[in-house]
């Protein structure tokens, strides 16, 4: 199982504000495309929808779509009604890339975490990337902090499992 989570977050864990990303780091929408690869992504309906149009499906990589909705459709997607029917189908490898509740979801599951820390604090954010536990997690990597073109501080951590809860992965 290769399961990785891929987020941006700021200072206290904030990922987004009213559907959208609330700052603008190009050099983190590269290290996304890469991040996520070639393989599938998985993402909740509302991580679908704040995609600009262009971008949907995300290029190169197989689109799974999470909704309670039983009449959803993604052009260009697959729709799936919960997170186990979609890591079966990709046969645990993916990227899970949003938004906070499919986080949640999937960190039980999740065997590395790519995350993106931005310098700043976000004001009225409304989605939030889940804790990470340093007593399940240990950091492999982190890069120096770095200014993006567009003058926000932003650095790369990863990190990898290093125990299960108790029941292990499902």
């Amino acid at each position: 199982m290769d399961i990785a989570l891929v987020w941006a977050q700021d200072r206290v864990g904030a990922i987004g504000r009213r559907g959208g990303i609330p700052w603008s780091v190009p050099e983190d929408m590269a290290h996304f495309k890469e991040a996520t690869g070639t393989g599938a992504v998985i993402m909740g309906r509302k991580t679908w929808e704040s995609l600009p149009e262009r971008f949907r499906p995300l290029p190169g990589r197989r689109n799974i779509v999470l909704t309670r909705s039983s009449d959803y459709a993604a052009d260009g997607a697959e729709v799936l009604r919960d997170l186990r029917a979609a890591l079966d189908l990709v046969g645990g490898v993916a990227s899970v890339i949003g938004g906070g509740e499919i986080y949640s979801a999937a960190m039980e599951h999740a065997t590395r975490l790519r995350v993106t820390e931005i310098g700043v604090l976000v004001d009225g954010a409304d989605a939030f990337a889940p804790a990470v536990d340093l007593a399940t997690w240990e950091q492999a990597t982190a890069t120096d902090w770095q200014r993006s073109r567009t003058g926000t501080l932003y650095r790369f951590v990863d990190y990898r499992r290093i125990a299960y809860p108790s029941a292990g992965p499902r």
